[in-house]
């Protein structure tokens, strides 16, 4: 059974490989700037949606300032593309300056229209 891959779903695949470079490097800023769309909605697990990209990126810069260390963002599988929507699978890790050390799980689904990320929702575990 051969998969056709889409135009479509191809750069959708090469952008989301991109963001995840990005990240891996600890560069969330750059990442959201270069990749949200304007209009973004993004959802942490079941909290209420984040809108807009200089929103999102206000609250990112807030939570990075309380960043005392970052232990990285490992791709565990993907990304895969199907339509308009990428997922993977990675583990993030920082401790912050209450002295917590946060570990994050997560599966990440994102929608995508024109290069731009519209939709994403992190599933935490």
């Amino acid at each position: 059974m051969s998969t056709i891959v889409t135009s479509q779903e191809q750069e959708i695949l090469t952008n989301a490989k991109a963001v995840l470079a990005l990240l891996a490097k600890g560069q969330f800023i750059q990442a959201m700037d270069t990749y949200l769309d304007d209009n973004v909605i993004l959802w942490e697990a079941n909290n209420s949606p984040k809108k807009g990209k200089a929103h999102c990126i206000q609250v990112e810069e807030e939570l990075l300032a309380t960043v005392t260390a970052f232990h990285g963002y490992e791709l565990k599988s993907g990304p895969a593309v199907n339509g308009d929507t990428s997922f993977y699978e990675a583990v993030m890790s920082f401790d912050t300056n209450d002295g917590t050390s946060h570990r994050f799980e997560q599966v990440v689904r994102t929608k995508w229209k024109n290069g731009k990320i519209i939709d994403e929702r992190y599933y935490h575990a």
